[in-house]
């Protein structure tokens, strides 16, 4: 079982969907708060379609996305601990959406995607890491570069 990460910072739609394809991956969990895009192709719909058409399934899970009251916060006082704290507090209260997830990831090779480019910087990890507990699942991070698996737990926590 695995479980992937993406970001789609820097990305255009094609490699986008040649990344996912590459990795396999057979679903999308879209864990952003407010899944709309300036970047073509990357809101809600039309990714959902262009996901679509590439025979990868896509689900929207906004329980899973950052609440904006901390990103505001972060956005003022660049507390990466602050966010971290925040968000796991929020992400404990999150259990329908989790086990949503879980259950993706048991039926076959699932993404979890939001915006940041660089994993180490993006809830998306923090949401992947809770369900990879619950799965037992091997987790990875696409990235332009390729597939980084994901082995320091607590990389994140700093």
């Amino acid at each position: 079982m695995i479980l992937f990460t993406i970001g789609y910072e820097g990305r255009t739609i094609p490699q986008f969907l040649q990344d996912l394809e590459k990795a396999g991956v057979r679903q999308l969990v879209d864990v952003r708060e407010a899944p709309i895009s300036r970047k073509q192709g990357f809101s809600k719909y039309d990714l959902a379609e262009a996901l679509q058409d590439s025979g990868i399934a896509y689900r929207h899970l906004r329980a899973l996305g950052c609440p904006k009251p901390v990103r505001d916060r972060y956005k003022l006082d660049h507390d990466w601990s602050r966010y971290t704290q925040k968000f796991h507090q929020h992400l404990a209260q999150q259990q329908p959406a989790l086990e949503e997830v879980r259950a993706l990831v048991v039926s076959g090779p699932t993404a979890v995607l939001c915006y940041e480019a660089e994993f180490t910087r993006c809830h998306r990890t923090f949401v992947a890491r809770a369900v990879a507990e619950r799965t037992g699942a091997r987790m990875c991070h696409i990235t332009p570069a390729g597939l980084v698996e994901d082995r320091i737990p607590d990389a994140l926590s700093a």
